[in-house]
């Protein structure tokens, strides 16, 4: 079994910035995708950007370009680097491992 452990999300003005992080732990010699997905209230989960064992990046639609995935040489920890965020960007942010697990979610509020 695999456990994800999210941090970092909070509160953040309009046009700021905010990394989180996801730490994996337990069957990790398992994992070979990790990613990040949000969920906006009232609107389904969505892909924000996943990243492969082999360092293969996908990105959901309209995210690549103030968004930033990485890792940290392995999978037991990644990162997603969030730019220029907007009120629209408001969401839980949850960390995924092969696309089955999930862990409990990060809130991210963009308001002034």
């Amino acid at each position: 079994q695999v456990q994800l452990v999210e941090s970092g999300g909070g509160l953040v003005q309009p046009g700021g910035s905010m990394r989180l992080s996801c730490v994996a732990s337990g069957s990790i010699i398992t994992l070979y995708r990790m990613g990040w997905y949000r969920q906006v209230a009232g609107k389904q989960r969505e892909l924000v950007a996943r990243i492969a064992y082999g360092g293969i990046t996908t990105y959901g639609d309209s995210f690549q370009d103030r968004f930033t995935i990485s890792r940290d040489g392995t999978l037991n920890q990644i990162y997603l680097q969030m730019n220029n965020l907007q009120p629209e960007d408001t969401a839980v942010y949850y960390c995924n491992a092969n696309s089955e697990i999930w862990g409990q979610g990060t809130q991210v509020t963009v308001s002034s």
